[in-house]
């Protein structure tokens, strides 16, 4: 199984495309671990990397595509992963479809998180107070939003075109969502 799992900052992404590559057997691709990673070793990319997560904007794409492709194409990968944060704009979209067929392979479905605006606030304010993450103040968490908004919501119309989007609620506690998504996934 070969997913992309969405939805604004703070939906849980994180938390539930972890378990469900676990739950699937597959790699869990997550673009975030991969620029944390580079910033945390001060790499080049990691320093470019920075500037833009803590302004809370996306790493430019030739950047992220490259890295995306190297990955998707490891073995771990090869079965089953869930894409977590990529691709987050049309461009992109253009540019996964083009890394798959290059491996000679698709998405099977795109899991759409969907979270109340406010909740996703409070989530990640808190998970600020309890993780340290100095990204997380409330202006950087709000222009997050407006920037998912802007540029990643509209994949969701390209993937709904092509009847890949599963809408799960992302309210609740973490096993309530979890049970959720694995009643939405194709058998």
């Amino acid at each position: 199984m070969r997913l992309l799992i969405m939805g604004p900052p703070g939906a849980g992404k994180g938390t539930q495309a972890v378990a469900l590559a676990q739950r699937i057997g597959g790699a869990h691709i997550s673009t975030g671990d991969i620029f944390r990673a580079n910033v945390q070793q001060q790499t080049e990319l990691g320093k470019t990397a920075q500037r833009y997560m803590d302004a809370g904007e996306y790493v430019p794409d030739e950047v992220t595509n490259a890295m995306v492709e190297d990955r998707l194409a490891q073995d771990d990968a090869r079965d089953a992963f869930i894409l977590d944060g990529y691709p987050r704009t049309v461009d992109q979209v253009d540019t996964l479809d083009r890394i798959l067929d290059g491996l000679g392979t698709k998405l099977d479905g795109v899991l759409e998180l969907v979270v109340d605006p406010e909740e996703l606030i409070q989530r990640l304010l808190k998970r600020a107070e309890t993780s340290g993450r100095a990204d997380d103040t409330e202006a950087v968490i709000r222009h997050r939003q407006e920037v998912y908004t802007a540029e990643t919501a509209p994949l969701l119309e390209v993937y709904g075109a092509r009847g890949l989007v599963i809408e799960v609620d992302g309210m609740g506690d973490v096993d309530e969502v979890t049970r959720r998504i694995d009643a939405a996934l194709p058998a």
